[in-house]
């Protein structure tokens, strides 16, 4: 039995075969058609609905796509859809705003832009406009390009979160949510199956009785077998339950990411340590993709051009594996194996995602190359990771990890081009031969992201990019303090 609130009306539901996505759902099954079908694979934002979950005692409201969740993961949410907002006659404050602004015109993709922005007012009520960009670049429209919408979105900034239906139920929505009781951990329907864990325990257990079960997290990846390519998954395992890897920890010397933490709250975790992380993670497809995937997918997906395992391949990150009773922990660089070939073993899952902390005498960049700044895929993707000798001042490199995504069938460390930069100064010279020595590290492929001569080159600039921020920063401090030749340096790399 599946349990939730759909908008204050509680669903159960037992008859739903486990491959149904809530769009289907929606239009479908309850027909309720205000939820359009766009692309089916999370890039135009149309199906934009919002789940509301209570997360400490609050509620908290997150934009996804509809195509692309399953109905499992509705269990214990509430979820809300443009038919919500109405409020008896009126409409929504969202909605009045986008017809004030003229924002809809053929109307196909207005549902989907007004389900962002109604998540945007609750978490975010005095958005400003890289916020209001931040959560309307996964919705797509072609008709009145996005200056009416963007200004109706802004019209609803204001101090305090607008006081609308949903506020002045929140209170009992927290309890209803909070007394609906946990599901039941195997639910069969048209032959096929989907369990739904509550601990790392039973998720080992149930792993170990359904070996070839596929792991349903944020499904953003997975929900394309079902939506794209029309393949059954006869077992799933459903992970969303499944608490005690949806933390993050720090001791004195890590950060500690559950596998099942969203994209969303790894950007929290780490932002404040490696901003460069913290930066990237905003470009990870869209605010919908970030709301529900998952760092851990993110890795199991073995992608080539998966943005985060460059990033933690140059920190120096390792993953905490799981079989029965089993744990092992290797680094991450070791995890893969070839093109979409990790070590995992059969029953094993990833646990934890280990960060060391980053030292004063370090340095960490990271960059993003792709055809759209928001909502795509990288063509290439670099992390740079220096540690320097103990000196304050000193530009000796004694420690390098330097890694990419796009460059090869696996995230790889560049060894050769690490060698060129170990033990030397920081210097035009040592950047320039480093710069060479990933001919030696990469020999990249041709495809219709980039051509392989484009991707050496651009990952060729990035190292030299790194260089030249560094120095124009280390400058930037030495004016600070007053040295007019490092001010006359900045000016000329200016």
């Amino acid at each position: 039995m599946i349990r939730f609130l759909l908008n204050q009306t509680l669903r159960e539901e037992s008859s739903i075969s486990p491959n149904m996505t809530v769009l289907n759902y929606l239009r479908e099954h309850i027909a309720k058609t205000g939820t359009k079908e766009g692309c089916g694979s999370g890039d135009c934002g149309a199906c934009t609905v919002v789940l509301g979950e209570v997360v400490d005692g609050i509620l908290s409201y997150r934009s996804v796509n509809a195509c692309l969740t399953f109905v499992s993961a509705l269990h214990g949410k509430q979820l809300i859809t443009v038919e919500d907002l109405r409020d008896k006659k009126a409409l929504h404050p969202v909605q009045q705003a986008m017809v004030e602004h003229h924002g809809s015109q053929c109307g196909f993709c207005t549902p989907g832009f007004i389900m962002s922005m109604f998540a945007l007012t609750k978490n975010k009520p005095n958005a400003d406009k890289e916020e209001t960009y931040e959560a309307l670049a996964g919705n797509l429209c072609r008709c009145t390009g996005y200056r009416p919408i963007v200004e109706a979105a802004l019209s609803l900034s204001q101090s305090q979160p607008i006081r609308d239906q949903f506020a002045e139920l929140e209170k009992e929505t927290i309890a209803r949510l909070s007394n609906i009781s946990p599901p039941e951990l195997e639910h069969q329907f048209d032959g096929k199956s989907a369990f739904t864990p509550q601990n790392s325990d039973e998720l080992a257990d149930v792993l170990l009785a359904h070996p070839n079960a596929k792991l349903l997290a944020g499904g953003t990846d997975l929900a394309l077998e079902v939506t794209q390519f029309y393949r059954d998954i006869d077992e799933l395992i459903y992970v969303g339950q499944v608490n005690d890897i949806k933390v993050v920890k720090e001791t004195d010397t890590h950060i500690e990411i559950g596998a099942n933490v969203p994209l969303t709250d790894v950007y929290s975790a780490l932002t404040p340590h490696y901003p460069d992380f913290g930066t990237l993670i905003q470009r990870f497809a869209s605010l919908q993709i970030r709301n529900q995937g998952t760092v851990g997918g993110n890795i199991a997906n073995a992608s080539p051009i998966g943005d985060a395992p460059p990033l933690l391949i140059a920190l120096g990150a390792s993953i905490t594996l799981r079989r029965g009773d089993t744990v092992r922990d290797i680094l991450l660089e070791d995890f893969f194996k070839g093109y979409k070939v990790t070590a995992l073993q059969p029953s094993e899952f990833i646990h934890t995602i280990r960060i060391p902390k980053p030292q004063t005498n370090q340095t960490f960049k990271a960059y993003k190359i792709s055809k759209r700044f928001d909502d795509d895929i990288s063509a290439v993707c670099g992390a740079f990771h220096l540690t320097f000798g103990n000196d304050a001042d000193s530009d000796v490199v004694t420690g390098v990890r330097i890694a990419f995504g796009g460059m090869a069938a696996t995230p790889a460390r560049a060894t050769n081009s690490e060698q060129a930069l170990l033990g030397k100064p920081l210097s035009i010279n040592s950047i320039h031969a480093a710069m060479t020595a990933l001919e030696q590290d990469f020999a990249p492929i041709t495809d219709f992201r980039a051509s392989k001569e484009y991707r050496l080159e651009t990952a060729s600039n990035l190292l030299y990019r790194m260089y030249a921020e560094r120095r124009v920063a280390s400058h930037a401090d030495s004016a600070k303090s007053g040295n007019a030749i490092a001010t006359r340096v900045i000016h000329h790399v200016s």
